[in-house]
């Protein structure tokens, strides 16, 4: 902001003032968080339930730091983009290239986790390149800071936070880990899959038996993690995922709903007049998805692998985007691989 139309006294008046703003703001920030209730509440809370020592979490919680910046990224996620501006983000000649190479740097563990756990090894990359783009974006915030603010100045969703923070200080004592030390998303995700604390807890794995079940730098337990989470979540091996549908000359709107888990049948579908593949039994659970692109919309029919993926980021453009790019991966791949 110029002052170039305050005279010299009300210039270094406005100046002084906005340097007091400036101190006020950075020692409200700096506050502990230990002087507010609700924290303490949350501490106590720590303590009864979980056996945590009182004056340990008051220290860890007074270097705890709300960062407004949280909150701003949290109002604007990429899902709220149309799909064709969506997809630019994720389907790109960088995230094809990184996932083939990651592919082949990895082949062996992958060839193991798809024969033990039957995801296919491009779902598998294609996570983590839309997660962290191979490890290279896995996050500038630290985790603790990041659910905290989440936990105490985001009402919107501060029950979630809250169960995520106290996930995360049981998984920290549980893997003997400083709770300062992870970093993570704006949103606490962590490691190359961005696993939210409770996911960590859940379906996080040890697949080189080394006893720690590494996310951040460990590869093997990287795609064996997320591997664990689609199958523990329904993932069908061998099951296809999604296809383009054909509704020439059908009321599309009748056949689409809300919500994301499949709710129709290719039977109905077929009787409506969809064409979809014959090889698809009547009683296949499917769901008519609504894209929007550039030029008008595409329709697609999603399996119960599609849904699957949805578990993972609740979004259909989340699914779609690692689905597509899970498709080039695998195009190239086996392309570079005749080659």
């Amino acid at each position: 902001m110029t002052l170039n139309w305050l005279t010299a006294p009300m210039k270094s008046f406005a100046i002084h003032c906005t340097l007091l703003l400036a101190l006020f703001s950075i020692s409200c920030n700096a506050a502990p968080l230990t002087q507010r209730p609700e924290v303490n509440s949350f501490i106590e809370n720590m303590v009864v339930k979980h056996g945590f020592n009182r004056e340990e979490l008051i220290a860890l919680f007074s270097k705890v730091r709300i960062k407004n910046r949280i909150i701003q990224a949290m109002t604007r996620p990429a899902e709220s983009k149309p799909w064709h501006a969506y997809r630019k983000i994720f389907i790109t000649d960088r995230h094809i290239n990184g996932g083939v190479n990651f592919w082949r740097q990895n082949k062996e563990a992958l060839a193991k986790i798809d024969q033990q756990f039957g995801v296919p090894p491009e779902i598998i990359v294609a996570i983590i390149g839309v997660e962290t783009r191979y490890g290279n974006n896995t996050g500038s915030f630290r985790v603790i800071d990041a659910l905290s603010t989440l936990a105490f100045d985001y009402p919107k969703r501060s029950k979630f936070f809250l169960s995520e923070l106290e996930q995360f200080l049981i998984l920290c004592r549980e893997e003997n880990v400083e709770p300062t030390a992870p970093m993570g998303s704006y949103a606490g995700a962590m490691g190359l899959p961005q696993f939210m604390p409770s996911s960590f807890r859940h379906y996080a794995a040890d697949f080189d038996g080394d006893g720690r079940r590494d996310i951040w730098e460990n590869n093997a337990d990287v795609m064996a993690s997320v591997a664990n989470y689609f199958e523990k979540h329904g993932w069908k091996r061998g099951g296809a995922v999604t296809f383009p549908a054909r509704i020439d000359g059908i009321n599309a709107s009748s056949l689409l709903s809300k919500g994301l888990k499949p709710d129709s049948s290719a039977g109905k579908m077929r009787s409506m007049g969809l064409k979809i593949p014959a090889d698809l039994s009547p009683n296949t659970a499917t769901k008519l998805l609504k894209l929007d692109n550039e030029y008008g919309p595409s329709y697609w029919v999603t399996l119960d692998n599609f849904y699957v993926i949805t578990r993972y980021n609740h979004s259909s453009l989340y699914a779609m985007a690692v689905f597509q790019l899970s498709q080039e991966i695998l195009s190239r791949h086996n392309a570079r691989g005749s080659f």
